[in-house]
């Protein structure tokens, strides 16, 4: 039985307690309280919930990652890996609205919701049973429908939020569709069982074992933005508050790749089926069309969408070739930290530009590198490490992740195909980056220095921080990596 102060429960008694406490606060106050009140008790939540999680990593307390437990919840360290990137983002998200939600309403109410929806992303990555998981996916993205709706009197955003709900709303049906096959075949929503179960399956229940399988890889594939579930995603970023952009983009994401390890590449390698040259496919598709639309924008913030779709083929490709290069896993769970300060980064960076200047075109940034320096500079460093230019973080990442394709090519032909295609994705999205760059620093040369938001000076500086120290010293990342790597093996002796 889980214990109580196990790291998932932990984290839960934090933030929701103090979720259910801020519109509590908001009542008692009367909404008088501050956007500063309001986000330092936020802040305190979420660097509580880290620092624990780091404690129970000092002492040993956590066990090495893990598919199978005989609880709903696991304390491992793969939900620890994940948890941690999570929690970055929910930081950075909280940080950034200090400046962008001045001046507005349901201050408490917002806070709140990015508290909650923190949970559910926190518990999807520690889940080991299946309603468990879907539990916790309800919880993260509830709270989501209603912040990207948040301005109710901006008609993007109301379209924004609809259009989220109905996919959402759609990905959720489709969980809960293979979660009621798994259960019906192998009579256990247990993730260990049930894959245990999927592998004395007679022949006959095989096809239904692959349909629930397939419904998993649709449903989470919509939170993830691959190829062909993305269709919803540019939009809502789009019509997002910037802040909560940055929490989709960077955040929720990353929990429907959690899902993904735990219930799709476990439930193939128990059906034997050859999955891998089919996720090796969508992770190209979501690469290439992910990058090539990003080219073709002329809004930051549907660039930045676009670009995050095509990160989320880069990660893909790890677990394409997971079962034929130890390097895969290690690799996506690398990206995925590193993805989460890249583009947690860059998006702020457009809530400090939205905040200040009320403007995310493109060419409307003409001289933002002398008008607003910081911010420029915390962007233009997240855009070269999401590009994989060397010294940055990125970079690591990515060679990781080419790496483990062409190991895997001497198992599969196809391994150094797919690492040739993320490197010429990378110098696609380079050109499309350095098109901002140029934008900010060689155009506008009469714009004059404009004071930026502070809250947004301390993520840019966090962030470039960082990437440059993650970039130059990698070890430390890469060696918790692999200890949250879990491997395949197992699944025979669960």
């Amino acid at each position: 039985m889980i214990e109580l102060t196990s790291t998932p429960i932990i984290i839960l008694a934090i933030l929701g307690s103090v979720g259910v406490a801020l519109p509590l606060m908001g009542i008692a106050m009367k909404e008088k309280g501050t956007v500063v009140s309001y986000g330092i008790v936020t802040l305190l939540a979420l660097f509580g919930s880290i620092g624990y999680i780091l404690y129970q990593l000092a002492l040993d307390h956590v066990s090495p990652a893990a598919i199978f437990s005989e609880d709903v919840l696991v304390d491992d360290a793969f939900g620890a890996f994940f948890a941690i990137a999570m929690l970055i983002v929910a930081i950075f998200t909280t940080v950034g609205s200090f400046s962008y939600m001045k001046n507005k309403s349901n201050i408490s109410v917002y806070f709140s919701l990015i508290l909650l929806s923190t949970i559910g992303m926190v518990l999807v990555a520690y889940a080991t049973d299946l309603v468990m998981l879907f539990i916790a996916w309800e919880l993260m993205s509830i709270p989501t429908y209603i912040l990207v709706g948040f301005l109710k009197k901006d008609p993007i955003s109301n379209e924004a939020a609809i259009k989220y709900f109905l996919f959402g709303a759609l990905a959720s049906a489709i969980i809960i569709y293979g979660i009621s096959l798994a259960y019906g075949i192998t009579g256990s929503t247990n993730i260990g069982e049930v894959i245990q179960g999927f592998m004395v399956l007679d022949a006959n229940l095989i096809p239904v074992a692959l349909l629930a399988v397939g419904m998993f890889i649709a449903g989470f594939g919509f939170k993830m933005g691959l190829v062909p579930f993305h269709m919803w995603l540019p939009d809502a970023y789009e019509g997002a508050p910037p802040t909560i952009t940055t929490l989709l983009a960077a955040g929720t994401k990353k929990a429907g790749f959690a899902a993904a390890l735990r219930v799709i590449v476990m439930g193939t390698v128990a059906l034997s089926l050859d999955w891998t040259l089919a996720l090796g496919i969508i992770a190209v598709m979501t690469m290439t069309v992910g990058n090539i639309a990003a080219v073709m924008q002329r809004s930051l913030t549907r660039m930045l969408a676009y670009s995050s779709i095509g990160h989320a083929g880069y990660i893909l490709i790890g677990l394409s070739v997971a079962p034929f290069s130890p390097m895969g896993i290690q690799g996506s769970l690398f990206h995925i930290l590193n993805h989460a300060v890249m583009k947690g980064a860059a998006f702020i960076a457009v809530a400090g530009i939205v905040t200040v200047l009320a403007v995310t075109h493109i060419e409307k940034i003409k001289g933002l590198g002398r008008r607003m320096p910081i911010t420029s500079l915390g962007l233009v460093v997240s855009l070269l490490a999401l590009a994989g230019v060397p010294p940055l973080n990125g970079f690591w990442s990515k060679l990781m992740l080419f790496g483990s394709a062409i190991d895997a090519g001497t198992v599969v032909w196809w391994g150094p195909w797919i690492a040739v295609a993320g490197v010429l994705n990378s110098a696609l999205s380079l050109a499309y980056y350095g098109w901002i760059i140029r934008k900010m620093y060689f155009e506008g040369e009469t714009e004059k220095r404009i004071k930026e938001p502070r809250s947004i000076i301390a993520v840019m500086i966090f962030s470039i921080i960082f990437m440059v120290t993650i970039g130059v010293y990698p070890e430390p990342i890469i060696q918790f990596a692999e200890y949250a790597t879990p491997a395949l093996d197992i699944i025979s002796t669960p």
